[in-house]
């Protein structure tokens, strides 16, 4: 059972224990990310996961929009005890994260199997 609802933005999700791993896929701007955001926090609400992995090997992009939303999320799960890991993050996305210097608050990790070990 996917435990992120269906959407465009998410090609598959699951539980590993006490972590939820999903796989996003697609531009994050201003046009999706309130759809991203309602994602993300109904899963956080519904799973209250201590780990959230988010492979974004399939976002070539991201705006501010989509970055307010990742730091958004990882103030709920720092509420709950919680942890945000990014995965397979794409060259371009992981420079706006540089850029941000949100590199520095949120954890990268090579792959899930990594974050998963951590």
């Amino acid at each position: 059972m996917s435990e992120l609802k269906e959407s465009d933005l998410v090609t598959s999700s699951r539980r590993d224990g006490d972590s939820l791993v999903a796989s996003i896929r697609g531009e994050i701007d201003l046009h999706n990310s309130p759809e991203f955001r309602d994602l993300l926090l109904e899963a956080i609400r519904r799973t209250m996961p201590k780990k959230l992995v988010l492979n974004l090997a399939q976002v070539p992009h991201m705006d501010s929009s989509g970055l307010a939303v990742l730091v958004e999320t990882m103030q709920k799960l720092r509420k709950l005890g919680g942890r945000i890991f990014l995965t397979d993050v794409q060259p371009r996305v992981r420079s706006i994260l540089e850029i941000a210097r949100l590199d520095t608050v949120f954890i990268l990790s090579k792959d899930e199997q990594e974050a998963l070990t951590k």
